[in-house]
């Protein structure tokens, strides 16, 4: 499982995709977090199982889905305090909402954990 975080030019998404990834071994999550940048974004649709947008993209949510709903890629906007979110714990739960853990008593505990 890949997810591309991508907030703009790249150096936020970077951050956050670095506080997601620790957040995901943390919890035990096996997914992959890998950051992009709005200029690539068309490049690395096809390689991302979920795109998490940062809120500067909220303007193009719409058209992100439509692009990528044939490959049935899962688009979400990211909270609007996302940069405030030091441990990851807001994206991991957005990650986890849509690509629940295979074990549903592990995903359950994490997911208490993040409350």
């Amino acid at each position: 499982m890949e997810i591309l975080v991508v907030c703009g030019a790249g150096a936020s998404s970077t951050f956050v995709a670095q506080r997601v990834q620790q957040a995901m071994r943390r919890s035990g999550v096996p997914y992959m977090v890998r950051a992009g940048n709005q200029a690539s974004l068309l490049h690395d649709l096809d390689s991302a199982d979920m795109i998490l947008l940062g809120p500067p993209l909220a303007g193009s949510l719409e058209d992100i889905r439509g692009l990528t709903a044939p490959a049935g890629t899962v688009v979400e906007l990211l909270p609007a305090d996302i940069y405030s979110d030091l441990q990851g714990t807001s994206a991991l739960a957005l990650i986890l909402e849509a690509f629940p853990m295979p074990d549903a008593a592990a995903a359950a505990s994490t997911r208490k954990g993040l409350s």
